[in-house]
């Protein structure tokens, strides 16, 4: 989840770029993207469309630039963990799925940003969709080497199942389709982590 609390007090001491994705992170967030103009964002952003595209050649740059940033915090929540819990892995595991849990009341509201910007761009040649698929394989690639390193006999299995749970419980809170989703998520994951730990794996995180 990225931090999407707006800032009114803020904005206007934004440098432009700054305060042209602010505008575009909280109508994006809140009105999807095909349904917010580059005027809108201007207006909101508290300057001319003139001085976006000076930013961004193209609205369409300026969605890839946002999910980029919206990336960025995801990748930072991995190097958080790893960072509160050098040699851990299967500790390491259980923190990121609990940063998505923590997150997942703000997904009630607006959803999640990925999912949400896939829906409205089905053109895979989007460099907005090019931005969420290296993300996720560089997201993918990471959890599978936190469970090489939990000793897990199926790294890639056991990251697979990791990742429907997180995005699952995503989609389950935007829509509104299972309460509890937070503890839920946490149960099954260490569930997960814990099942299909082997006896050497198991005594090496330990150890490790």
């Amino acid at each position: 989840m990225t931090s999407t609390a707006r800032r009114p007090s803020r904005v206007a001491k934004l440098p432009p770029r700054e305060r042209v994705l602010d505008a575009a992170e909280e109508l994006f967030q809140s009105e999807g993207i095909r349904r917010v103009g580059v005027q809108t964002i201007a207006e909101r952003a508290e300057t001319t469309k003139m001085a976006i595209y000076r930013h961004f050649e193209t609205k369409d740059e300026l969605v890839a630039e946002w999910l980029r940033i919206v990336a960025a915090d995801y990748q930072a929540a991995f190097d958080r963990v790893e960072a509160e819990h050098p040699g851990r892995p299967r500790e390491q595991i259980l923190g990121l799925a609990r940063f998505i849990a923590d997150g997942l009341p703000a997904l009630s509201h607006r959803g999640c940003p990925f999912i949400n910007s896939l829906a409205e761009l089905p053109d895979r040649s989007h460099p907005a969709r090019q931005v969420i698929e290296q993300h996720k394989a560089r997201q993918t690639r990471r959890l599978i080497g936190m469970c090489t390193g939990a000793g897990l006999p199926d790294p890639e299995q056991a990251a697979a199942e990791i990742t429907f749970v997180l995005e699952g419980a995503q989609v389950s809170t935007q829509n509104g389709s299972i309460d509890q989703a937070g503890d839920r998520l946490m149960r099954i994951v260490e569930g997960i982590v814990d099942r299909r730990r082997s006896p050497l794996g198991a005594d090496r995180a330990a150890g490790g």
